[in-house]
């Protein structure tokens, strides 16, 4: 078989108000060509398909049409997609009944009996060749929130150490393992998919929101043993491994979703089970079809950016296509007018300015203050604050206007 792995499309995202709909068409459309081109049996989502919770109409609109579409280029296509924790599960999982009609097959929710356990079977999922014939499993299991897993049996009279949302986890893949070997027939592989953050997984700066707040959430790499062929993973958008292993893998986001995702290579993975067994794993990487540009690519004084602004090269087009830009600029001094001067250099460029990210030499160059204790600040008036504040930002005393400005802000 051969299945392509994507996840964390993020459906709906904008980046500093620019909405990203053409960015994720282009995506989208280069994919249906790329399971057609590929003959691919299998698609396997691994969350965050949409932004978040609540996706507009038109962000649903355009995924319902790539599952129909994809269905009616690959006639014999398994998709199957989990829902992440951005995705709402109840969402994503009310047009289940149609999308299965049509082959594709959507676990949002832990599924639970009228008794309130946990359904693991409806978890394990048939994937079938050309012909129908079963010819792996799937361990479909979607983002999971402290009160969707089991909780292990303590021995009595015995307390444990291990945290219980973790070893619910646990629990819960290896109750759904322990299915999927009852059901499969010799030399059928079980893949398992998930959303979620592995330790040691290397996450972006700026878009990936932490599952748990004190990064508790994160799972060992030995949670996909030796009878899981392959892992498709999805939360992090930076394509990786795990732990060094080849089957543990996060195929990482298809776009980037902030400006420090730039360096990514954004990729599909193809996987190839060959007798059963892990084959080859390609990396498809997906085309741009906006370039993200930085400039500088470091941090600079205000008249050397707004040099480069205005050597900056342009090629006309649609705005929906023209580069979104991060401008980089190093202060040692607040610059009232620092927006205007950047939009005055960048004048008739097709170029769209999504963000102005400002240091100063003092950040850069030294450690942080010792952060003050509650007592401390409540001591301090605002007026102390400030100059603190400034100093800390500009490693120098703030100035008799910036002071009298502040002081007016600060009258009844």
């Amino acid at each position: 078989m051969r299945l392509l792995h994507t996840s964390d499309w993020h459906l709906g995202q904008t980046l500093h108000n620019y909405e990203r709909h053409y960015e994720h068409q282009q995506f989208l459309d280069w994919l249906l060509d790329t399971l057609a081109q590929q003959q691919a049996d299998a698609l396997l989502i691994a969350g965050d398909i949409f932004d978040n919770a609540n996706p507009s109409a038109a962000s649903q609109r355009q995924f319902y049409q790539f599952l129909r579409a994809a269905r009616e280029r690959v006639p014999h296509l398994n998709l199957i997609v989990i829902a992440g924790n951005h995705d709402s599960p109840g969402r994503l999982e009310a047009p289940a009944p149609l999308l299965e009609a049509h082959g594709t097959r959507v676990i949002g929710h832990v599924p639970r009996l009228a008794d309130g356990s946990i359904d693991v079977g409806a978890m394990v999922l048939p994937l079938t060749d050309r012909r129908g014939t079963v010819q792996a499993w799937c361990l479909a299991v979607p983002f999971l929130r402290p009160a969707d897993v089991p909780r292990p049996p303590q021995p009595e009279g015995q307390s444990s150490s291990a945290d219980p949302y973790l070893a619910g986890i646990a629990l819960l893949y290896r109750q759904a393992l322990e299915h999927a070997l009852a059901c499969r027939s010799a030399g059928q592989p079980i893949l398992a998919m998930g959303h979620c953050h592995m330790v040691d997984g290397q996450m972006s700066e700026d878009s990936e929101r932490r599952i748990v707040i004190g990064g508790t959430e994160m799972l060992p790499a030995g949670i996909f043993g030796a009878d899981i062929s392959y892992a498709a993973l999805g939360h992090l958008h930076l394509a990786q491994s795990v732990g060094q292993q080849r089957h543990i893998r996060y195929c990482g986001s298809p776009l980037p979703l902030s400006f420090a995702e730039i360096g990514y290579q954004h990729q599909v993975l193809q996987i190839d089970l060959e007798g059963g067994a892990l084959g080859e794993i390609t990396a498809l990487p997906v085309p741009r079809a906006v370039p993200l540009l930085r400039v500088p690519a470091r941090p600079a004084p205000l008249a050397e950016v707004l040099q480069q602004l205005a050597a900056l090269a342009t090629e006309a087009a649609p705005p929906e296509r023209q580069p979104l830009l991060e401008v980089r600029v190093l202060l040692d001094a607040p610059e009232p007018g620092l927006r205007a001067k950047v939009e005055a250099a960048l004048e008739g460029k097709a170029v769209r300015l999504a963000k102005i990210e400002t240091t100063s030499a003092a950040r850069n160059g030294a450690a942080d203050a010792a952060a003050l204790t509650l007592d401390q600040l409540e001591r301090l008036q605002p007026d102390e604050i400030f100059r603190q504040l400034y100093r800390q930002r500009y490693d120098q005393d703030a100035p008799p206007d910036q002071l009298s400005a502040f002081a007016e802000l600060l009258l009844p």
